[in-house]
């Protein structure tokens, strides 16, 4: 995946045509004025390439980050924003329709005064069942129904197509509950860390204050759920080892599983979560299970419920009264992320609007907002990436023509999901009300749970898309051998009623998005994917050698870049988005060698055609992040921070060093022995 970008590009040619003469004149090229050439290119592109608007457009003080991201995020914002507003204050809209459900959503959001008048009670019936709890049978009954509301105590559930089984969904059972989200937390001893997990207990504590709790009772109970998650910390995986598919791939009846976890019935369990007639489980990690089976009986049932009611409010903390959301933004934006104070509401608001109801958002922000033609024109290019990307495979000297076979065809059934969905969900069961906005939400956590629970015992559904076209980002599906990207926004910034160029087209859309997802299908993970979506070996045992020396070769040059204090990439966590950079900036740097503008060494704002190619990979990557934000996302990401996005890929490609005279002596500088080298 991408991490929260995919750009739409594409404007209409009657737009092109009747807005460049106009603007021609007074066209000012950002790939220049974004630079700083105060800063050496060979020693480092990325502040190169954009730390001229980086000193322009400081981070805002409600942001943990500033750049392309939150520039083309701001404008879709605006635009969902009149969507819902319209919604909201039509008055004559059907009950049940998609409109209403919008703007009756967003209305209750908006009503701060009836938020904060219901205080913690939108989740009274919750709390009033997990303070019923008696024994383990109901504890366990609570845990599962706490589930199926959005909240996630003990443990993680999912249906979805079975890793060797593709066409089939599996039920997925998974290491969770875990409020600080990574294991790491828990136990690293450097002084950021150190400091979060001190905070992490002074939250809750004020939480339970919040909810009702004396102070000395909450103290208790916030050292309680210390404890207790810490237990399930200890027993957890790191990040680096969960992407390992095979490993976190263990296929058992429920029989077995049961047999596993004496005090945790799973006959019963699975029942409760909506699931009849299961014959197998997908345990993920079942050293995590065998210790919360010991947990259920080590922990007291009070603990649980204490630990069980933490769990359900800090799920729905942004959406109860000011008091509890503050709080709860203090501490894991402030104090996790580093951003200063919150979003305007009606910002906050309009984000989980889309959140919850994007799939009816987005069938408005089609019609309304996306050009005809973007859906052609992102085939187009990325039809084109996957042709140099063969040519690619055909030309490697290190790969057996038997591996070779497969590798194309595989690439050639690689499915391309642009736009926007043929056929778009039935949500019609949800029942929006204007007053009740965490009880909103609420009801949309429910009908997704039970609209992905309704798929076992199904055809698995290879037409559904997992993104909205109005969200910036897009994936890659192992299981379907997939990508998608949203047809989301129409303009690159600065470019704005004007055709992009060919070297910004493919270092951004083509690069940095088709090159970079195709990649995600033969990095370390999707490699271990045949083309029908089987997790099956496909390579010769020699070639699949060779390809785990070069990804070490990737591991080891980003376990090299230091983010923040002592904080360094995790070359092991991030390697499979790595390899899907360097594939990515590659392959889109092929496709661009094949234009016109390359052919004819087109200057364009006095730049030639590879300068102007790796400052558009740069600007595509221009995000400038806070220290707390960075230090997190090493903690917890299995991306790089922006800026080892673009110097660590551009690091290996010679084109770069022979454009931007890169020299032994210069910081960006990899040995050619050293260089990696894969697709």
């Amino acid at each position: 995946m991408k991490f929260s970008r995919t750009f739409s590009l594409i404007l209409t040619l009657s737009i092109v045509i009747s807005s460049c003469s106009k603007k021609e004149s007074t066209f000012v090229d950002p790939l220049l004025t974004h630079r700083d050439t105060t800063v050496n290119p060979a020693d480092d592109f990325f502040m190169y390439a954009n730390g001229g608007w980086f000193k322009q457009n400081p981070i805002p003080k409600s942001e943990r980050s500033n750049g392309i991201f939150q520039m083309i995020q701001d404008t879709v914002n605006a635009q969902i924003k009149t969507i819902c507003e319209n919604a909201a204050k039509n008055d004559d809209l059907l009950k049940g329709s998609n409109e209403q459900k919008i703007g009756d959503f967003y209305a209750s959001g908006m009503d701060s005064l009836s938020i904060n008048k219901a205080g913690i009670s939108p989740l009274k019936n919750e709390i009033a069942r997990i303070s019923a709890v008696k024994d383990v049978s109901g504890l366990l009954s609570t845990m599962t129904h706490l589930q199926t509301i959005g909240s996630g105590p003990g443990f993680g559930f999912y249906v979805g197509q079975d890793d060797k089984n593709s066409d089939k969904n599996a039920l997925f059972f998974y290491q969770g509950g875990l409020g600080l989200g990574q294991r790491d937390y828990y136990f690293d001893t450097d002084q950021q860390t150190t400091k979060i997990r001190n905070e992490y207990v002074k939250h809750v504590q004020k939480i339970l204050e919040l909810s009702g709790e004396t102070s000395q009772t909450a103290i208790k109970n916030a050292a309680i759920i210390m404890k207790l998650e810490t237990e399930l910390a200890q027993n957890s995986r790191k990040m680096e080892v969960l992407r390992d598919p095979l490993k976190n791939y263990n296929k058992m009846s429920v029989a077995q599983f049961s047999a596993l976890t004496s005090n945790i019935h799973w006959d019963k369990m699975i029942t409760d979560l909506g699931i009849k007639n299961a014959d197998s489980v997908i345990v993920g990690q079942p050293e995590f299970f065998k210790a919360l089976n010991t947990m259920i009986k080590s922990y007291s049932i009070e603990d649980w419920k204490t630990y069980m009611k933490w769990d359900l409010i800090n799920t729905y903390a942004s959406y109860l009264n000011a008091e509890i959301e503050n709080q709860n933004f203090k501490f894991y934006s402030s104090v996790m992320s580093g951003v200063k104070q919150q979003k305007p509401r009606w910002k906050r608001v309009v984000e989980q609007t889309n959140g919850s109801l994007g799939e009816l958002i987005g069938q408005i922000y089609v019609k309304d907002y996306l050009p005809k033609g973007s859906k052609e024109k992102l085939l187009e290019i990325g039809n084109n990436i996957r042709d140099v990307y063969a040519e690619h495979i055909k030309k490697l000297d290190w790969m057996s023509e038997a591996t070779k076979v497969k590798a194309l065809h595989k690439l050639s059934k690689v499915v391309m999901k642009v736009g926007y969905p043929d056929k778009w969900k039935d949500m019609s069961s949800v029942a929006i009300e204007r007053n009740t906005y965490c009880k909103n939400v609420m009801a949309v956590n429910k009908w997704s749970y039970n609209e992905m629970v309704s798929k076992f015992g199904k055809p698995v559904d290879r037409t559904e898309w997992g993104m909205f076209p109005q969200t910036y980002n897009a994936y890659y599906s192992p299981s379907n051998n997939e990508i998608c990207v949203p047809g989301c926004n129409i303009i690159v910034p600065g470019f704005e009623g004007r055709m992009p160029d060919d070297a910004v087209l493919y270092g951004i859309i083509g690069g940095s998005t088709f090159g970079h997802e195709i990649t995600h299908g033969f990095d370390d993970q999707g490699s271990l994917y045949d083309d029908k979506g089987n997790l099956r070996n496909w390579w010769t045992a020699e070639d699949m050698k060779k390809f785990k020396a070069k990804t070490k070769l990737i591991v080891e040059q980003f376990n090299r870049y230091n983010v923040v204090d002592d904080k360094f990439v995790n070359g092991d966590a991030t390697q499979g988005e790595n390899i899907a950079d360097l594939g990515g900036v590659v392959m889109g740097y092929e496709a661009f060698k094949k234009t016109k503008q390359f052919k004819n060494n087109e200057k364009i704002s006095g730049l030639t055609p590879n300068q102007r190619y790796f400052l558009a990979y740069g600007y595509a990557w221009m995000v400038n992040t806070n220290k707390e934000a960075l230090a997190q996302m090493v903690m917890t990401d299995v991306h790089s921070p922006a800026k080892f996005r673009v110097n660590g890929p551009l690091s290996n490609i010679p084109e770069f060093y022979e454009t931007f005279n890169v020299k032994p002596t210069n910081k960006m500088f990899v040995p050619e022995n050293q260089r990696v080298v894969i697709w």
